[in-house]
């Protein structure tokens, strides 16, 4: 059975490219940059057996780069999901808009409940 263990989120932004993919990086990467997870080295469990899901969330979705957001994840089987979120700030003196991004990926592994025991 496969198991939560990792949540973390980020947030990321782009001031004045209205780049939605470019503050969906940098929400991942700020995610990212608080984890460190020795368990895979420690308990002797592949990074590949994780599943990596991601949720993005932006004003707009669908000017995301999936694939480019994907390839931002260094391990697991990754996948990326776009919601409608994040922020729109419009400046209207510079006619500027900027884009805030939030992100939250957890990882999953598979957990044989039947060979952990409490001690």
């Amino acid at each position: 059975m496969e198991h939560r263990i990792i949540l973390e989120m980020g947030t990321g932004n782009d001031l004045y490219g209205l780049d939605y993919t470019k503050a969906a990086k940098r929400a991942i990467q700020d995610a990212l940059h608080h984890s460190s997870i020795v368990m895979f080295k420690s308990l002797g469990i592949d990074h590949n057996d994780m599943r990596v899901q991601v949720t993005v969330a932006v004003q707009q979705p669908d000017k995301l780069d999936i694939d480019a957001l994907t390839a931002e994840l260094p391990r697991g089987r990754a996948t990326v999901t776009a919601v409608k979120g994040g922020l729109d700030v419009h400046d209207p003196e510079n006619d500027q808009t900027h884009v805030i991004a939030t992100a939250a990926i957890e990882a999953f592994v598979p957990i044989d409940a039947a060979n952990w025991k409490l001690s």
